[in-house]
């Protein structure tokens, strides 16, 4: 196919293309992803969530100038940004368009940026992102960032997705911070606090620590005991904090790797796609089998109490889908 091999060649109008395909579920675009799938596997996938207004699109600006123009004698990696965006209500499109906000890296062939709408999905992440992200990593890009739309707690999606979580905070969000501990800090590998030029960063940094620390001692929130989450201070306007943050995101990396939980992580995100592409063709054999007039009968004996839902459920379902 023509559009994979210029993908793999590096054409970005072709990447840009078959993205948007993946976006309308085209079937051209399903089957160029079939033929991408073996070539992906190499990236390293960084969430980046949180709540609104703490600046994460301005931190993962930085982040990708820090990838792109390292310190030392580090090479420069190819990047890729999914930033994930609530929908127009108008057109349906990524309210932020082309991410205007990353305007700094423009003209960078090695840097790639794709606004993504939710359309109306919950968990902050638009349904397409997990097959663009295989399609970037295919096309060759050594480093994925996802930037979620600011949701709140359903954002806990992005830990299915990526390979190391970077949750953002900021001084002065008071019960928004209270609002996300019970979801967001546990997926947290990495916690920043940006915006740390403003007052009371001393008391939200404390906050997490301790939110942190009394997580750990609490069984069944899926922590992981081997890795301590760093809590860092970033300043994404003045690059402040930049290479804490980026040193800490390499040692994550190379704890994955020397842990064997890449390939953990790995097959647990095929797994959750998997179960949710089986549950959506599951769905549509069912609505294609179903009538609107038994739908409506089972509605109708529900509201008389004639039948549980646990029974209109067998009855809509047990002979359809077989």
């Amino acid at each position: 196919m023509k559009l994979v091999e210029a993908v793999l060649n590096g054409d970005r109008m072709a990447l840009a293309r078959l993205l948007t395909g993946l976006e309308s579920e085209s079937e051209a675009s399903q089957k160029a992803l079939d033929l991408l799938f073996p070539y992906a596997g190499k990236a390293h996938l960084i969430g980046v969530t949180g709540a609104s207004g703490t600046g994460k699109s301005s931190l993962v600006s930085q982040l990708v100038l820090a990838f792109r123009r390292p310190d030392k004698n580090a090479r420069p990696k190819r990047t890729a940004v999914v930033a994930v965006d609530p929908s127009s209500p108008y057109t349906g499109g990524a309210l932020l368009g082309d991410r205007i906000r990353m305007r700094d890296l423009a003209g960078d062939p090695g840097v790639f940026i794709r606004s993504m709408a939710t359309r109306g999905n919950a968990g902050g992440l638009a349904r397409a992102t997990a097959s663009s992200v295989q399609v970037l990593d295919a096309a060759g890009f050594e480093i994925i960032l996802v930037e979620t739309v600011g949701a709140g707690q359903a954002e806990v999606e992005i830990a299915r997705l990526a390979d190391t979580i970077v949750v953002v905070e900021a001084p002065g969000l008071g019960d928004e911070i209270q609002a996300n501990k019970a979801g967001i800090l546990e997926i947290a590998d990495i916690l920043v606090v940006n915006k740390a030029d403003r007052p009371g960063v001393e008391q939200t940094e404390r906050y997490l620590r301790g939110m942190l620390e009394m997580s750990s001692k609490q069984a069944g929130l899926g922590l992981d005991e081997e890795w301590t989450t760093p809590v860092l201070r970033t300043n994404a306007l003045t690059g402040e904090g930049l290479p804490d943050l980026i040193e800490a995101i390499y040692r994550h990396s190379e704890y994955l790797k020397d842990s064997g939980k890449y390939a953990t992580r790995a097959r647990a995100r095929l797994e959750d796609e998997l179960k949710g592409r089986i549950q959506e063709r599951l769905l549509e054999r069912w609505k294609m089998q179903t009538s609107e007039d038994d739908l409506q009968e089972a509605l109708e004996q529900l509201s008389r109490r004639e039948i549980s839902p646990r029974q209109a459920v067998q009855n809509l379902v047990e002979d359809k889908i077989t």
